[in-house]
């Protein structure tokens, strides 16, 4: 019962507080973060139209590439679409975000959280095993690829435990899920788990500036 207290007051405090100001300092950091002035002329109007143009269309690869990139567009998708449904549609998940927010909705079935927990656990296993078969994956692949995946599992599997009340008794299983939580509000402003927050922005700086060269976006 020390443990779960600790994972749920103090720990999730600490983790809170650290996301909080590890998000901040990422994103004044980016908003600081010197821009130089392209002086030359633009080859093509419409550079805003360009970048919100950019942020949809990045959501599926060019077509000549579609084929090759279909299996590991189709395990991207899965588990994030399925952590999205594991934490705004579980019921104690909303709990937990009403505890600070004040926001409430209606939670989704049970089963379809449990469900979509373990085929988000299926796609996540699939994205780090393609991740080390795949030479030039495997190539690019650090520590914070391979770590941002480890901490963005555990949620799940421990999540999973929980529920199924496999390992240990019921309170342990549910502070250590709790404390993974934790763990992972801990890395988020640190490594690759940050894009999530500054994609669409990027997306659109990046379209910004290939329209304005005249490239297509």
């Amino acid at each position: 019962m020390e443990l779960l207290e600790f994972a749920r007051g103090d720990g999730l405090q600490i983790a809170v507080t650290i996301f909080a100001a590890g998000l901040i300092w990422r994103l004044v950091h980016l908003l600081m973060t010197l821009k130089k002035t392209d002086l030359s002329e633009a080859r093509q109007a419409g550079e805003k139209a360009g970048g919100i143009r950019t942020i949809f269309s990045r959501f599926l690869h060019h077509e000549p590439f579609r084929e090759r990139t279909r299996n590991g567009t189709i395990i991207a998708y899965t588990f994030h679409i399925g952590l999205a449904i594991i934490f705004f549609g579980g019921a104690p998940h909303i709990l937990f975000i009403e505890s600070f927010s004040g926001l409430a909705w209606s939670p989704m079935p049970t089963v379809v959280v449990h469900v979509t927990a373990a085929v988000t656990l299926a796609a996540l296993i699939a994205a780090v095993v393609r991740r080390m078969r795949h030479p030039v994956l495997n190539m690019l692949s650090n520590f914070d690829d391979y770590f941002s995946w480890l901490i963005t599992t555990l949620p799940v599997i421990t999540g999973l435990l929980a529920v199924a009340h496999i390992g240990a008794r019921y309170e342990v299983l549910l502070a250590i899920h709790i404390l993974s939580f934790d763990a992972f509000l801990i890395w988020f402003p640190f490594g690759k788990l940050m894009h999530s927050i500054i994609v669409f922005g990027s997306r659109y700086t990046t379209g910004v500036t290939f329209t304005r060269r005249g490239a297509r976006v």
